[in-house]
């Protein structure tokens, strides 16, 4: 048996039948072939932005979402440059470049 699927036209009346006329959430639900204590709680924490759909997400979880990729990124990096090989490495060409520089001042001429 497939999961149902509903709109949100349909989610935000089936709340207003409850909030608005005073309809038991039990009996619309039976009325509806649904359960509604999910949906009038999350409607009411945030009416504006509830049942954003199907694979969307609110602005708050988008932000979390972009934070934790952001966080994984600095944490790989963090790791590179603590990293004992981190003499080897060649960001963008930076660590030849600065080792040329101080050998170049320091009077060697070995490249």
């Amino acid at each position: 048996m497939r999961r149902r699927r509903f709109t949100r036209e349909f989610k935000v009346e089936a709340v207003k039948l409850v909030r608005e006329r005073g309809v038991s959430v039990v009996q619309a639900g039976r009325d509806l072939g649904v359960v509604l204590r999910k949906w009038v709680k999350e409607f009411g924490s945030d009416p504006v932005q509830a049942f954003p759909g199907q694979g969307q997400m609110k602005p708050e979880q988008l932000e979390i979402e972009r934070l934790r990729r952001e966080v994984n990124k600095l944490k790989a990096e963090r790791g590179i440059l603590n990293s004992p090989d981190r003499e080897r490495l060649d960001l963008r060409g930076q660590t030849r470049r600065y080792r040329l520089i101080v050998q170049r001042d320091s009077g060697r001429s070995t490249i």
